[in-house]
């Protein structure tokens, strides 16, 4: 295109800021730093629901031990209670007495030991229960603090969603009945570029912020005040008397 109503090429710098705002604010919302503490949060939930499986599981295999350990003490027991009953009743010979007070000891001995089995095994499920007391209240803590990271991420989402709205609706009303050709070419170079039109402010033009020589700002001093300009540097459309126009 070679022309368009030098309004409308003016009003396009306003079009470009609201599009360059909600740009800004695309860019906020995928970087928000918010979301990397919810990221950092969750792998630290992760990390901790592997502990507890692991912590979980050694004390129910020490549950499991210190249940197999009672038994072996309590039947070593109750084989010992019986052979003092028999020993007590005084109806079994001088030979069996004999005997029957071997094996008393020999049980003796052995519930000490399976005794001790057990002791250990106690004191080593009551310290993974500890640990695994600790490791859940490290879990709750943890869980609460993503919590909270993702209410604020979702509220700061919310915000920015609300700005996004505001400057979609803002954009719209200012490009309304904008020339269709300006519009489109605009359009295109924001699409290439990431920015349409620049405004040329004395020598310079602020899209790729490079300095005009003096011909050619001679030269497009001269066109018509509707002839649509392109900067020489950047290719983006370049709008002339925004200075005055603000």
């Amino acid at each position: 295109m070679t022309s368009a109503p030098v309004a409308d090429q003016l009003r396009l710098l306003d079009v470009q800021a609201l599009d360059t705002r909600a740009q800004q604010i695309a860019h906020a919302r995928a970087s928000h730093p918010q979301r990397a503490t919810v990221q950092e949060l969750s792998a630290r939930v992760a990390q901790l629901d592997e502990q507890l499986v692991v912590a979980r599981t050694a004390v129910s295999d020490a549950r499991r031990e210190l249940a197999k350990a009672e038994a072996d003490v309590e039947l070593v027991r109750s084989r010992a209670a019986r052979d003092q009953t028999r020993v007590d009743s005084g109806q079994v010979s001088v030979k069996d007495v004999q005997a029957l007070s071997g094996e008393l000891e020999a049980l003796a001995r052995r519930k000490a030991a399976l005794e001790d089995v057990e002791i250990e095994v106690m004191e080593r499920l009551e310290a993974l229960e500890g640990e695994l007391a600790s490791l859940e209240a490290e879990a709750d803590a943890a869980r609460a603090d993503r919590a909270a990271a993702s209410a604020e991420l979702d509220s700061a989402l919310a915000d920015l969603d609300a700005q996004a709205a505001a400057v979609v609706a803002e954009r719209a009303t200012t490009a309304e009945g904008l020339d269709a050709g300006l519009v489109a070419l605009y359009d295109k170079l924001r699409a290439q570029l990431g920015s349409g039109v620049a405004a040329l402010r004395g020598h310079r033009c602020e899209g790729c912020r490079l300095e005009l020589n003096a011909s050619e700002l001679a030269r497009i001093t001269a066109l018509p005040a509707d002839e649509v300009v392109r900067c020489d540097e950047c290719g983006r459309i370049l709008v002339r008397g925004a200075d005055a126009a603000r």
